[in-house]
């Protein structure tokens, strides 16, 4: 059975207790935070502590904090023989400690406290600097999911680039969206099924000629006149600048 330290209590800390706690083969033994009334979500675990002094032995310690802080959180496990690993995307298997087991687990995944992860379809990217590790890593994973990829720090910033590009900034469009609905006394939910219908389009299709819209059209009397609509000027930019976008990457069609 792997013995599992957590330390972190945000979403993705969260996420993970809930989704490791009933599984066969692992064990949380210990979940450590800063702030002691963050602890309340992990009550149900065997020792929850603020102390970064007292940490248990463990096969494995999952780092899930803000970028800024696995460094400096790393370095309290330089005394510790088991396998140390965070949780980010954009950040290299370097930032850990150098006198660590040092490893990668990253969900590729927006996650929240709102929603419950099914991480079974969600890919576990994992990296390590040796075959031993790997395989304890991809242990862990598969306990959780049906999608590990092996994944370099290189290729892991890449993804986590392109993951901006279509869950951040996306959902970012989706809020301007339904501004301009509710200025307009519509509904932002008669958007739904065009949106599910373009989520759909881009699992399943060829994503360039999936495109649609004015802009690929080069339909200029169309954005002239949807720029007129939009008040706010960064949304005006916005506009243009995805229009301009998808224009020169179509312009060998028009």
């Amino acid at each position: 059975m792997l013995s599992i330290v957590l330390i972190g209590t945000g979403n993705v800390a969260q996420q993970f207790y809930e989704a490791m706690g009933n599984k066969n083969g692992i064990k949380i033994i210990q979940v450590i935070g800063r702030n002691k009334k963050k602890l309340t979500p992990f009550a149900n675990c065997p020792e929850t502590s603020t102390d970064f002094k007292h940490i248990y032995d463990a096969d494995i310690y999952i780092i899930a904090v803000n970028d800024d802080s696995i460094n400096t959180v790393s370095q309290h496990f330089t005394n510790k023989s088991g396998l140390v690993v965070h949780t980010s995307g954009s950040m290299p298997l370097s930032v850990l400690a150098d006198s660590v087991r040092r490893g990668v687990f990253y969900p590729l995944q927006t996650i929240s406290k709102e929603r419950r992860i099914d991480f079974s379809e969600v890919p576990i990217c994992i990296e390590a600097e040796s075959s031993e590790d790997y395989e304890l890593l991809r242990e862990l994973a598969n306990t959780i999911s049906d999608q590990v990829q092996t994944m370099t720090s290189e290729q892991r910033k890449s993804v986590h680039l392109a993951a901006v590009f279509v869950n951040n900034f996306t959902n970012h469009l989706y809020h301007i969206g339904n501004e301009i609905c509710d200025e307009a006394g519509v509904p932002f939910k008669i958007l739904n099924p065009l949106i599910l219908e373009t989520a759909k389009k881009a699992t399943q299709d060829n994503i360039l000629n999936a495109q649609t819209g004015p802009a690929v059209r080069n339909d200029k009397l169309t954005m002239k006149k949807h720029l007129a609509l939009l008040n706010n000027k960064d949304y005006r930019d916005i506009y243009s600048v995805l229009s301009n976008s998808i224009r020169k990457t179509h312009e060998k069609k028009l």
